[in-house]
């Protein structure tokens, strides 16, 4: 695995460790100073002797294509800014799954659910937690509610009185 570090570090990493094996040490002692491992090293200096110094350059390490590209991932927000209705969904709430199964179906490109999460964080969307609440709530009587009977029944401070620190009974000492 590559160490973390700009292109630079790295690059002027395999420089000094080149530089120390054209000193004479060898490769065992090169990786120990470097904290690598000597197969790098060796990497290093078989890389120089088939392409030169610029064969040592870091270059950039794409990963896997993206399975939708940019016209595509234009085209899933459009769909779902539509909404989960128009994709026939009961409720307003997109969840990853749904948004996979959207995306398999208008692009038959399959995702983990877990990875739809991720392509939606770069599409500069977020997690929503719907707030959950009953579909028979009535504001108006909850309001009433708090105005008129909680004040009648919430407990009320019986007046001061002094009150024990001690964790045991006075009938125990």
């Amino acid at each position: 695995m590559r160490p973390k570090g700009s292109a630079a570090v790295l690059e002027a990493r395999r420089h000094r460790a080149l530089r120390l094996l054209d000193q004479g040490r060898s490769l065992n002692e090169v990786s120990r100073l470097l904290e690598c491992a000597p197969s790098s090293v060796m990497r290093w200096r078989d890389t120089r002797e088939a392409g030169g110094e610029e064969a040592l350059r870091v270059r950039f390490s794409p990963g896997r294509p993206p399975k939708l590209d940019a016209r595509e991932r234009r085209r899933l927000v459009r769909l779902l800014l539509r909404g989960t209705r128009a994709h026939g969904y009961a409720t307003d709430l997109w969840t990853t799954t749904r948004v996979a199964r959207v995306i398999f179906r208008e692009f038959r490109v399959r995702y983990h659910r877990a990875h739809v999460g991720r392509l939606l964080h770069g599409l500069g969307w977020s997690v929503q937690k719907p707030e959950r609440r009953a579909l028979e709530r009535n504001e108006e009587r909850i309001e009433h509610w708090k105005r008129e009977a909680w004040p009648r029944i919430k407990k009320k401070p019986r007046g001061w009185a002094p009150t024990s620190s001690s964790s045991t009974s006075r009938a125990s000492s």
